[in-house]
Parts: structure tokens; C-alpha cells; sequence
């Protein structure tokens, strides 16, 4: 007995669904990591630096997917998660320096399957907690036996110092489910600026020492 024989026949369907739109969600965040290799394996030979540090990926699992379907109140079908949720597929991109995170976004950009449907730079205006990324939507062709689907995928962007400041709070607030001490909270929400400030000195430094 597999789990869909657990499952009425509505939600089994639905089920297999999500897992086919899942698999194709797959593959285009398998073509942009692709893009993003080369782009950092091209830049690195030509100019002696990876824009680069390290990539990494995910694509939400069903549960997760279905669970903030109905948070947001929408109906459990594909053409609501296909409309209204637009982290299902995710790449994160870690560059040593702010600029870097910049021109691969502006490399990205101009290729001609990428359709960047939306920009949101916390970089330049971060969120309340502090958090800084640049956050892009994009859109990219995946060749399928039969059809080509325009997938979305989100990418955020991000410096080694973001990465690690936004990796750390998570795990540091939510170890009080979002009821931390008042005292905690400030020196928290202090430290955002000594990673912008490790960030401005350390971009300083590089461009020192570029020809």
C-alpha cells in the first residue's frame, strides 16, 4: 500500500499533480544553477575573482506548499500555487562582496531565457529585524517532451556576512518561538549593523588591492 492509497481520490489527484509541477520546478532551478555555475567558472578565468562564494537550492515540499495555501486562504489546486506562490522553487546565492552580488544579478539578467519579473533589493532599504538580501522573481523556459513551461523561481542574494547574520538570528529568535526577552531582542536587532559594517570594509579592502 503506497501513501496515495491512504488519500480520497481528490487529494490523491491533487497529489500527483503538486509532484509533477515539484519535478518541473526541479529542473528550472537545475538550468539556473547551471547559469549561475558558469557565469562564476567564466568570470573567475577572465578576471581572477568568483563573484561566487557558494550556491545553494530547495523546492518545497507538498506539505509545506499546501500549508501555506491555506494561510493565505487560497483553494489547493496547481493554478493557485502556480499564480500565487512564488517561493516554491529557491536558489540562494552567497558572494564575497556587495558589488558582487549586483553584477551576478545584472548577469543574470541579461540573458535572454531569464525574465526577471520582480526585484526586491533589502540590500539598499533592509526589513525592521535588519535582514539584508537582494531578492529576485525570475521566469525561465523548461523544455519538456511535449511542452515548454515558464517556471518562477525565486533567487535571493546575499554577502558571506548577510548569509551568516540571517542564518544565526533564525536560529537565535526562534528558539523563543517569536517571544523573545525585550533585552534580547535589542542587542539582536543591533547586530545587523557590525555585518554591514564587516561588509563595507571588506568590499574597501578588495577594491584596494583590484588593478
Amino acid at each position: 500500500m503506497t501513501v496515495l492509497d491512504d488519500l480520497d481520490q481528490p487529494a490523491a489527484a491533487l497529489l500527483r499533480e503538486l509532484r509533477s509541477e515539484l519535478m518541473v520546478c526541479k529542473f528550472a532551478v537545475d538550468e539556473l544553477m547551471t547559469k549561475l555555475r558558469i557565469l562564476s567558472e567564466e568570470f573567475d578565468f577572465a578576471h581572477q575573482h568568483d563573484p561566487i562564494e557558494h550556491l545553494t537550492s530547495r523546492v518545497k515540499q507538498p506539505q509545506a506548499i499546501l500549508q501555506k495555501l491555506r494561510r493565505k486562504g487560497l483553494e489547493p489546486n496547481i493554478e493557485a500555487i502556480q499564480e500565487h506562490i512564488e517561493d516554491v522553487a529557491g536558489i540562494r546565492v552567497v558572494c564575497p562582496f556587495v558589488p558582487d552580488v549586483y553584477m551576478v544579478a545584472g548577469m543574470l539578467g541579461r540573458q535572454d531565457d531569464v525574465e526577471i519579473v520582480r526585484t526586491k533589493d533589502y540590500i539598499a532599504e533592509p526589513k525592521p529585524n535588519g535582514y539584508r538580501s537582494l531578492h529576485l522573481i525570475v521566469r525561465i523556459p523548461v523544455f519538456l517532451s511535449d511542452r515548454v513551461e515558464k517556471v518562477k523561481v525565486e533567487i535571493q542574494m546575499r554577502t558571506i556576512a548577510m548569509d551568516f547574520w540571517a542564518a544565526v538570528e533564525h536560529k537565535l529568535f526562534y528558539k523563543y518561538d517569536g517571544e523573545a526577552p525585550a533585552d534580547f531582542a535589542v542587542e539582536l536587532q543591533a547586530t545587523p549593523a557590525t555585518a554591514a559594517d564587516l561588509d563595507s570594509r571588506m568590499t574597501a579592502l578588495h577594491q584596494r588591492i583590484q588593478p
